[in-house]
């Protein structure tokens, strides 16, 4: 069965199936989500110590990122069995991005998270950015349609928000690529429920060249 009969859609910007190509979809004009539905991670740390391990952010030539994730997790006190594991998966991730993007550089971003943070539905100010949730639940989306109903003043709750699952790898197309379809998102709320989420983002650094325009 070719990528193209795998690819499953309940809107028809967006694109998913559990082929990691399918995230190449997303520079076609008409996409702005690309969803590689993977269940299986990288070895995580016991979340009882999570409260011990700090958060991560660097920039790094994509040359350079395997160094830079392992001298990073092993400062951020990841468990020593879990930092190469780790380090392998963001950094194939992470080559993916620039390949994709057609950019050198990447930011990247691996943090617990225990709050509403980015709780309103938003588009990002950013060419193209990568976000799977290691752990906990998965960040929220809207159709396009839904999108535009919500603009319209359209109430949240008559509305079907989305969510990817734990484990997605998910591109999201931002303002700065597709100005008027950027995809809207946001993180899904948790605080009242005392939950915490595990969540990497990779953006193409502002230093690299900047993504493709799409075909």
């Amino acid at each position: 069965m070719t990528l193209a009969e795998r690819i499953r859609a309940d809107s028809n910007h967006v694109a998913s199936c559990d082929d990691a190509d399918i995230l190449d979809m997303i520079r076609e004009e008409g996409t702005n989500l690309a969803i590689w539905e993977r269940r299986i991670g990288p070895s995580l740390p016991d979340s009882r110590r999570w409260p011990a391990i700090d958060d991560i952010g660097l920039t790094t030539p994509v040359c350079d990122v395997d160094a830079a994730l392992r001298t990073a997790l092993a400062a951020a006190d990841y468990p020593s069995a879990c930092v190469a594991a780790l380090a392998d998966d963001i950094g194939l991730l992470a080559t993916s991005v620039a390949r994709i993007a057609g950019c050198d550089a990447v930011s990247i971003r691996l943090e617990i998270v225990e709050t509403d943070a980015c709780r309103r539905f938003h588009a990002d100010h950013v060419t193209v950015r990568l976000i799977t949730t290691y752990a906990g639940r998965g960040t929220q989306w809207l159709s396009d349609a839904d999108a535009a109903a919500l603009r319209r003043g359209v109430d949240l709750a008559d509305l079907h928000i989305r969510s990817l699952a734990p484990g997605d790898v998910a591109l999201f197309k931002g303002l700065g690529w597709a100005p008027d379809g950027a995809i809207v998102h946001r993180s899904p709320p948790i605080t009242a429920s005392g939950e915490q989420r595990l969540v990497l983002v990779i953006d193409p650094a502002p230093s690299g060249k900047q993504p493709m325009a799409s075909p």
